[in-house]
């Protein structure tokens, strides 16, 4: 029985604009890093196949957002990430991660630069995770002048939408001033979408095309019912986690935490040691570099039906346990158990069969290379 002093000194979760929306579509909703959060609608595999083969579009507003401007904003952010921001072009994006001094990931998320005016001052915005957007605040702002840097908090004043598949452009064209046809991958803009400014960008978390739009609370809400309106399937957290892991794309807390560095993780590319000076956490990754990973995350592919769940052993062919599973499901895309795991570097080789110990009984289980699904070209 739950201790009711305990129950009481729990803070009640937040609700995003969109709550009583995603409740008038019969959502089931969760608990999900203090806020109340939609896991899932009609149900996860027909909002996956959606995504998958027309559109869907997730209220993503628990997301932390914060937005910077003032001179020399980029330079003074430098030093805290591993990725190079000079490189950013006015319009474009990088996904990166913060780190800890023994190059630990703190969180992962995106940078979007909106371009430097003539007196020398940076625009821009930042996506974080949710769980970690007091940490991260907290780790940002000594990082910058105060006197020459204004550093906003979004996260509960504005809505966040992310509109996804094949026809999400198309659906999403038709609400907006600006043409998206020519926005790259990761690419962004401010426009108006239907009348109420907004910031729209190129990026996601499914592996499928789409648009991420943050835009004021009651913009937000005509947006989905315009949406809605227009056909797009409201999807929820359920789905969203069998499309990323789909896609091989890491969730923070399960895949890669302050335990795990970006070189493990398998997100070395945004690891710029040879273009930037120095950065939390950089002697520890030259340092890993140079002296090579123990261990490295995996994608691994089970055999029938068997499906391996987050910290369930995985083996070597002859029964040695040597990793974890960090993430698993059933891909409904592709019809077989997939999963990922950290495995010594020895066993990471694409190929490799290895086992996964499940209710005491061990899986086969293949390393194949990432990502499980990648969208058909157009």
């Amino acid at each position: 029985m739950a201790n009711p002093k305990t129950e009481a000194r729990k803070p009640p979760l937040s609700r995003t604009p969109l709550y009583e929306l995603c409740l008038e579509q019969q959502a089931r909703m969760t608990a999900f890093s203090g806020w109340e959060m939609p896991v899932q609608f009609a149900g996860i595999s027909q909002e996956h196949q959606a995504v998958r083969q027309q559109a869907g579009m997730f209220d993503i507003s628990h997301m932390g957002k914060f937005r910077f401007q003032g001179e020399g904003a980029i330079a003074q952010l430098q030093a805290l990430f591993p990725s190079d921001l000079s490189r950013l072009q006015p319009g474009e994006a990088q996904y990166t991660v913060l780190l800890n001094s023994q190059g630990g990931i703190l969180d992962d998320l995106i940078v979007y630069y909106q371009g430097t005016s003539d007196t020398g001052v940076d625009r821009g915005v930042m996506i974080v995770n949710a769980a970690t957007r007091v940490r991260d605040k907290v780790w940002i702002l000594p990082h910058l002048d105060p006197q020459r840097v204004k550093f906003e908090d979004l996260s509960k004043t504005q809505a966040l939408l992310a509109v996804q598949g094949p026809e999400a452009v198309t659906l999403l064209q038709s609400l907006v001033d600006a043409d998206l046809s020519g926005v790259k991958a990761f690419g962004h803009l401010e426009a108006a979408v239907a009348g109420q400014p907004a910031f729209l960008a190129r990026t996601g978390y499914t592996g499928e095309d789409g648009f991420e739009v943050m835009l004021e609370p009651e913009a937000g809400k005509a947006l989905w019912r315009s949406l809605l309106a227009a056909g797009v399937t409201p999807c929820g957290l359920g789905a969203r986690d069998t499309l990323r892991l789909e896609a091989a794309m890491a969730l923070y807390g399960q895949d890669i935490d302050e335990t795990t560095t970006p070189l493990e993780a398998g997100l070395g590319w945004v690891v710029h040691l040879a273009d930037k000076g120095d950065f939390t956490g950089r002697s520890a990754l030259e340092r890993q570099k140079q002296q090579g990973m123990q261990r490295r995350l995996v994608c691994l592919q089970m055999a029938g039906r068997n499906i391996a769940r987050h910290n369930y052993p995985v083996l070597s062919e002859g029964g040695e346990p040597i990793g974890i599973v960090t993430s698993g499901t059933l891909s409904l895309s592709l019809g077989y158990p997939i999963a990922m795991a950290y495995v010594p570097t020895e066993y990471a080789q694409v190929g490799k069969q290895l086992q996964v110990e499940i209710r005491g009984k061990h899986y086969p289980a293949t390393v194949v290379k990432r990502p499980f699904y990648k969208r058909p070209s157009l």
